[in-house]
């Protein structure tokens, strides 16, 4: 029985703590789908496409990993995918509060199992709000991005 996960965001754009949850996903379960979040109401750094682009190139190296996006209800994606389970990396406290909640509403609404994993300590403290807000103001980020990312955010903030 081949058993899939969904690691759903906007990862506007991925940092290194989401690379390390995706890898770390990819190594328990035989299908991981990183699934971007496509919402009409807010505009991103990047476009989706730009968005699964930098994911893709920088998840090559792991074969047991898809790149898709979604709008709507996660349920409704996960459902049409045959997907049981969510995988949800914490940084602290307040993540889990925001992500219990929705733990509890997918369970509810669409018999979503939602597993949380720890963020590695070398990345707990990357959000990728706080790395444009460094990266839009000239200060440094390196090592908090893969380096494609690196490149097209040097490129937008140019």
């Amino acid at each position: 029985m081949s058993v899939a996960v969904i690691c759903p965001g906007s990862f506007d754009p991925i940092t290194l703590g989401h690379l390390d949850v995706f890898e770390r996903a990819s190594r328990r379960f035989d299908r991981v789908v990183i699934a971007v979040l496509g919402n009409p109401r807010k505009e991103g750094l990047f476009t989706v496409e730009e968005r699964m682009e930098l994911i893709t190139t920088e998840t090559a190296h792991l074969d047991n990993i898809e790149v898709d996006r979604f709008h709507g209800l996660l349920v409704d994606f996960c459902a049409d995918r045959g997907i049981g389970i969510v995988c949800k990396g914490l940084r602290g406290g307040s993540d889990f509060e925001y992500e219990q909640q929705m733990a509890q509403m997918n369970q509810r609404i669409g018999d979503l199992e939602t597993l949380f994993v720890s963020t590695s300590p070398a990345h707990g403290y990357l959000s990728s709000s706080l790395v444009k807000e460094v990266a839009r103001a000239g200060g440094r980020f390196e090592g908090t991005v893969p380096p494609a990312v690196e490149a097209a955010l040097r490129a937008r903030f140019a």
